[in-house]
């Protein structure tokens, strides 16, 4: 699947330490590399001629538009660059976060919306990665690899975005099925999903780490209602839906681990795709930075290049900063993730870090173009809408803070 030659190297090697963690051996900070090995170069590489070639020529329609990118990602599905998390043993590349990490970013340079449409199968693949038994992922994660099918995450509602603990859907126990009954709103792939994770309330009396149930529901079954195609500020490509829920049946074999660990395994998928929605902003800000980088020297003021005024130089030597810094964070919870450490804490940062770059990054980039980059000729405009969603799905960088400030209690006022 991936042939291709790089004449690219990413970033120079390098050490980071761990020693000062708890639970972490000397061992640990030695495995850690800054450079790339051939697979991951190649597959870095991969994912950015395939956003030369395929994304970057039809972004532009598709966010007039708000049509949804299905030969797009029927392509991106058979070079291997959807789906990346299955292991190999459900027919999938297997590959870890890291090593996705390098696909969002790649993917999220050319569009970000078309990108948030492929990650959104991991979002919903996660919990299945997390909790699944066997005969759940064979059915559910091994059909993802023989068509391109699409799946979605539903947790958000109406009425409780950042508060999941304030769901509302509820499941009731019916024989041997469950009986799903509620609403959800904001739903990615919403529209085009094969099947979709659900989290449902089926004890109205515990506390949410024992409410709530995860449940694997047939996109086709009966009682379920797709809603509208949700008309965005940005990020247009995606599909964004609600979904309503009337007693809908599921059966007992799709119940995502036991009854009551939802809401635990809900959180665990967070682990996973936190640090990917990390990468998938910094791809945007890297994209901002080229873009006004390029314009600022092609564009002439009082007699001399705008990249040469050093009010502008700054900040695109802003931008650079918190690219480099956000991505570093990305792969350090990525690594975390895939040497089989907790990453909650790393993810909040990168996924907060990388949020505020692409917002600053993409604003800023504006402000290069001047006029033109209020116009919607110039791509920066698109860059800017697209990136404010980066602080707000996957958790709020509000929620991010609660949790990096909670890890820092942790840590260190003991």
């Amino acid at each position: 699947m991936m042939h291709c030659i790089c004449d690219w190297r990413a970033f120079h090697s390098g050490f980071v330490s761990f020693k000062d963690r708890p639970g972490y051996h000397s061992k640990d900070a030695l495995n850690v590399s800054f450079g790339l090995n051939e697979d991951q170069i190649a597959i870095q590489e991969l994912a950015r001629k395939f956003t030369e070639d395929e994304i970057i020529p039809i972004a532009a329609h598709h966010d007039r538009t708000g049509e949804y990118p299905t030969e797009l990602i029927r392509k991106a599905w058979e070079v291997g660059l959807v789906n990346t998390h299955i292991p190999q043993a459900y027919g999938g590349l297997g590959l870890g976060v890291f090593d996705a990490s390098l696909v969002s970013e790649e993917l999220a340079y050319g569009c970000s919306g078309i990108q948030t449409a492929i990650e959104a199968n991991g979002l919903a693949e996660a919990p299945l990665l997390v909790a699944a038994n066997d005969f759940q992922k064979k059915k559910y994660l091994g059909r993802m690899t023989e068509e391109p099918l699409m799946a979605a995450y539903c947790v958000t509602e109406p009425g409780a975005g950042s508060d999941v603990a304030g769901l509302q859907t509820k499941a009731v126990k019916k024989g041997d099925k469950w009986v799903i009954n509620g609403q959800k709103m904001w739903i990615t792939n919403g529209g085009k999903a094969n099947w979709y994770f659900v989290l449902a309330k089926t004890d109205a009396n515990a506390k949410a780490g024992q409410a709530f149930t995860g449940f694997i529901v047939d996109g086709n079954s009966k009682g379920i209602i797709v809603g509208r195609k949700e008309q965005n500020m940005g990020q247009r490509a995606s599909d964004t839906r609600g979904i309503t829920f009337e007693d809908v049946e599921v059966p007992e074999e799709n119940v995502l681990g036991k009854v009551g660990q939802g809401f635990k395994i809900a959180m665990g998928a967070f682990d996973i795709t936190r640090p990917l929605v990390a990468a998938g902003a910094v791809g945007l800000a890297r994209r901002a930075m080229v873009e006004a980088t390029r314009y600022a020297v092609d564009r002439k003021t009082m007699g001399k290049a705008i990249i040469d005024h050093q009010a502008v130089n700054f900040m695109i030597a802003d931008m650079a900063i918190g690219i480099e810094a956000a991505r570093q964070m990305v792969w350090k919870a990525g690594w975390l993730k895939d040497n089989g450490h907790r990453n909650t804490w790393e993810a909040s940062i990168a996924k907060a870090l990388a949020s505020d770059v692409a917002v600053k990054s993409a604003c800023d980039a504006v402000q290069v173009f001047g006029g033109a980059g209020f116009n919607t000729e110039y791509p920066v405009e698109k860059l800017y809408r697209d990136s404010k969603i980066f602080q707000i799905y996957e958790g709020t960088s509000q929620v991010q803070r609660l949790i990096i400030g909670k890890g820092v209690v942790d840590r260190f006022a003991k």
